[in-house]
């Protein structure tokens, strides 16, 4: 369908099972109009996290291994993509994609996958010298060897991790311990989404805050941390304390700070969303390419694509006044406006939150004062069926309109 015809899809075909073409080389495209978007942000959020992709029902593909279970097969993508600390976001910057073979067969250390990516992110941050990179990932992330990684590289980008383990300091007690018992900062308060099914609620934590020194390991420098704990101490019944214990080497030694962290992992949940439209939206466990390495090849334009609908919704929301050719070509906004108006398109471009609304509109969203703004999964079908009416009109004017 993207394709358009028998011949650009047999070219797509070739592409993806040209042994020659590096789906690193691939990424590494998007990846630099990724940096040329950040530049003049003076911080952005680099999220990592992994997600499996189930192939069970897809046995002839070659080269894929187990998954959480023997009796499931498939691979593991591991992207990191920038969002600003208002959630635009801007791209991937790097990405882990493998499959685990036999059991009997030594692996790669799959932690390695988080080490290297601080360093992926290290390296796109030298690109970028007036804007500060913070590393953001979630409990497998606390790793001491990417602590050490960090400090042999003189930190050329912050880390926000969250904790799962209770490291002793230099002064030979615990971490946590040790924060439990400072006096508290202050509080944050914010609305927290729900899972499916739940509603909204709203979450009170207090805030604690302790900077710790680590001991030193060799070839390392001793890590200086600060430790900051947010717990929720009054719920309503039936939920459980929501409770965050996060390492960074930002000093945060202000409530406000402290705060600003916060907000900063609270954008962690955008990931979960990415993730969601990589499987519901482009439907990539579907495909069916006969190898890993093609599968792999596929998977960077669709992880491209995923980014494209999230960066329609989140830049959408924060500059709604902008014209929306910064994001849409003429022939999809101009699409949209025929058949929703039916009437020529105007010279000037709208803006870009009318033409978000618009489009989202196709893909079923309402729009009534209550539902707020249109989500990832309204926008992407509501622009497979804007490309619909583009190549429609285009075809009507070629056979209608005279060229002469």
């Amino acid at each position: 369908m993207a394709c358009g015809g028998w011949a650009e899809t047999k070219a797509a075909y070739r592409l993806l099972n040209n042994a020659a073409v590096n789906w690193r080389a691939l990424l590494e495209v998007h990846t630099e109009r990724t940096v040329d978007r950040l530049q003049g942000q003076p911080v952005v959020l680099a999220i990592q996290d992994t997600t499996e992709l189930d192939f069970t029902s897809q046995p002839g593909i070659a080269g894929l291994g187990r998954l959480s279970y023997d009796a499931q097969h498939g691979m593991y993508v591991h992207p990191t993509w920038v969002v600003t600390p208002a959630g635009l976001a801007l791209g991937v910057v790097d990405a882990w994609m493998w499959a685990h073979g036999p059991k009997d067969v030594p692996q790669i250390k799959e932690s390695t996958r988080w080490v290297e990516g601080y360093k992926a992110v290290a390296d796109r941050a030298a690109r970028a010298p007036a804007t500060r990179f913070v590393y953001l990932a979630d409990r497998e992330g606390d790793l001491r060897d990417l602590m050490d990684a960090a400090g042999r590289r003189g930190t050329p980008a912050d880390g926000l991790i969250r904790a799962t383990h209770n490291r002793k300091t230099m002064a030979g007690d615990k971490v946590w311990d040790r924060v439990e018992q400072t006096t508290p900062l202050g509080e944050v308060e914010f609305m927290m989404p729900a899972p499916p099914g739940r509603p909204v609620r709203r979450v009170r934590q207090t805030l604690y805050r302790e900077a710790v020194t680590l001991p030193a390991r060799k070839g390392a420098p001793a890590p200086v941390v600060t430790a900051l704990l947010a717990r929720e101490r009054t719920l309503p019944a039936g939920e459980k304390a929501l409770a965050w214990r996060l390492l960074t080497n930002r000093t945060a030694e202000t409530l406000e700070a402290v705060v600003e962290l916060i907000e900063w992992y609270r954008r962690r949940w955008l990931i979960e969303i990415f993730f969601r439209l990589l499987k519901s939206g482009c439907r990539v466990e579907a495909l069916q390419r006969g190898t890993l390495e093609r599968l792999e090849r596929a998977l960077v334009i669709y992880l491209i694509l995923a980014w494209r609908i999230l960066h329609w919704v989140t830049w959408g929301r924060q500059a709604p006044e902008l014209s929306c050719e910064v994001v849409f070509d003429p022939e999809e906004w101009q699409a949209a406006w025929i058949v929703a108006y039916r009437q020529a398109p105007p010279s000037t471009p709208p803006k870009l939150g009318d033409r978000v609304r618009l489009i989202a509109g196709f893909g079923g969203f309402l729009g009534r004062k209550h539902d707020g703004h249109p989500g990832p999964k309204a926008i992407w079908e509501g622009m497979q069926r804007v490309r619909e009416f583009a190549i429609a009109i285009a075809a009507a004017k070629e056979v209608f309109i005279p060229t002469d």
